[in-house]
């Protein structure tokens, strides 16, 4: 009995660096799945991965206070660690429903918005296509087993009670914040591109016959255009996506496994 207590705070420390990936990760962190839920497979997976954890020697609480007013802020740091992770993993859904916005803003289809249950926020149609989209290839890669396996190899480099918010993270997170943004950029470019020369088009054909009604006709067709063209460029659309994942995985597994 006395051996199992003297587990206890290290299994419960694993247990609240996974429950990290609770809230921004993908699928564990969406908003469908139950709080209780969530909390019961936080609590299932670092149960599971500490005995593999604790054979190998990575986790110890050695020279670490485990008093409770030092407690909390051990506890803030491992919850900071699945934080990260997963927040970098839903980077590039992020990117993809962005750019799904960007387009759906051009093409007039700003006011059709829905509610997304899996980020808890409201969404126009082609960012919560494009983001349903990316999710399905974030399972199709098993990435929600890469960032479980991620958190596991992260006691490696960062043991328990030893991260720290230096320059290092600072410019990891700014990379791939900027790396999301170019995805969103090079995903929406094309349809930004067609819809321009379209309204640069009409335009012209405004000062050419006056009487013809532009509004009328330039909003059905600005939307044509863009879904034609959006139906066109599906491939390289999932293409950039799936490139993005596997980018942002690599870069995950670098960081908490650097070589």
């Amino acid at each position: 009995m006395n051996s199992l207590i003297a587990h206890l705070p290290a299994a419960l420390l694993v247990i609240f660096r996974v429950s990290g990936l609770m809230i921004f990760a993908p699928v564990f962190g969406s908003n469908v799945v139950p709080l209780r839920v969530r909390i019961l497979l936080a609590f299932v997976i670092g149960v599971a991965i500490y005995p593999l954890l604790h054979g190998v020697g990575v986790v110890s609480t050695e020279g670490l206070r485990l008093d409770l007013y030092a407690l909390a802020p051990l506890v803030a740091l491992e919850v900071l660690v699945g934080l990260v992770i997963g927040l970098v993993a839903s980077l590039p859904l992020i990117a993809m429903q962005m750019g799904g916005l960007l387009m759906g803003q051009q093409m007039g289809l700003g006011f059709a918005t829905l509610y997304n249950p899996a980020i808890g926020e409201d969404a126009d149609v082609l960012g919560q296509l494009l983001f349903f989209l990316a999710l399905v290839g974030f399972l199709v890669v098993s990435g929600h087993e890469a960032i479980v396996t991620a958190v596991m190899n992260s006691f490696g480099h960062v043991p328990l009670g030893g991260f720290v918010i230096d320059a290092s993270l600072v410019t990891f997170l700014t990379g791939m914040l900027l790396a999301a943004f170019e995805v969103a950029i090079r995903v929406a470019a094309p349809v930004l591109a067609i819809i321009f020369l379209q309204s640069l088009a009409m335009g012209f054909v405004s000062r050419t016959v006056p009487q013809l009604n532009i509004l009328s006709l330039g909003f059905p067709l600005r939307i044509l255009v863009g879904i034609l063209v959006l139906i066109a460029g599906l491939a390289v659309i999932e293409e950039v996506g799936m490139e993005a994942i596997d980018d942002t995985l690599g870069a995950i597994m670098n960081w908490v496994q650097p070589k």
